[in-house]
């Protein structure tokens, strides 16, 4: 079979399907953890994304979400940590269907991202994606003549000195797109006095980046908070929204479930009837 007739099965990510108009929400996982992750990417999730900066995500555990996520039919994207575009070329290497690189300041900066995770001749990403290709179902000449088209590599805006040069970085051959970080911005336009998504200087970014992004045909995704700051980012026509992180899923459960312990109606009856 030709590398033109071949297309993967669930679980890739090109930025076209992250078009204007689309809705894609991402669940945010801090812990990794098969079944956790397997959990979240069935609740609803379009992908989910495994956070290797803040959260606990290891080489290992991004091997064993992203298999999982595959089990329940979803992309797997992972969140890296500072500097970690190693840990980006492995992570696809096991089937990952896009990075996020943190703290992406500069257009320097987002070249040396592409040049770790795209293949040549946009990059420079090392060959040896045999799980990716299991995971696909695409052999090695379909994976290769595809895979930059179907990975995701998107540079977080999250600091006075990236909205500067957002124009710069989003003109970095390969990148494929941005994914606004609203709390480590609103840090660095207070000059650290708020940790405040809503703070007006994020809101004018959101704008800005946005026009930006529009003008070159890139897509724009973003951090929420919460379901409410997800809400305004969706009539704010962002394609791809992040919501989480799973802790908070877990805390709003486990509240609500005992909550309703006491807010439900004597029925007279014991669990058996």
């Amino acid at each position: 079979m030709t590398a033109q007739r071949q297309t993967p099965r669930p679980g890739a990510l090109p930025a076209a399907s992250l078009g204007p108009g689309g809705r894609h929400f991402t669940g945010w996982m801090f812990t990794a953890y098969p079944m956790i992750v397997e959990t979240v990417a069935r609740a609803g999730f379009d992908s989910v994304t495994l956070d290797a900066q803040h959260g606990f995500a290891t080489f290992e555990t991004i091997a064993e979400g992203v298999a999982a996520a595959a089990l329940a039919g979803k992309p797997a994207m992972v969140r890296l940590p500072l500097g970690g575009f190693a840990l980006g070329a492995r992570a696809l290497d096991v089937g990952a269907a896009g990075l996020v690189a943190p703290m992406i300041d500069t257009a320097a900066d987002a070249r040396a991202f592409v040049d770790a995770v795209k293949y040549p001749p946009v990059g420079r990403r090392s060959w040896g994606p045999v799980r990716a290709m299991g995971l696909t179902g695409l052999s090695r000449d379909a994976y290769l003549a595809t895979a930059n088209d179907l990975t995701l590599a998107l540079a977080m805006i999250e600091t006075e000195t990236a909205l500067r040069n957002v124009e710069e970085i989003l003109a970095v051959d390969g990148l494929d797109g941005l994914l606004i970080g609203p709390n480590d911005l609103s840090v660095s336009l207070s000059a650290g006095a708020a940790v405040d998504p809503a703070h007006p200087g994020v809101v004018a970014a959101l704008a800005k980046i946005s026009a930006a992004a529009k003008r070159v045909g890139k897509p724009v995704a973003i951090f929420a908070n919460t379901s409410a700051f997800a809400s305004d980012y969706v009539r704010r026509g962002f394609p791809m929204i992040a919501l989480g992180p799973d802790l908070a899923f877990l805390s709003a459960g486990a509240e609500r479930a005992l909550s309703d312990v006491f807010d439900a109606p004597a029925t007279g009856e014991g669990p058996g009837g």
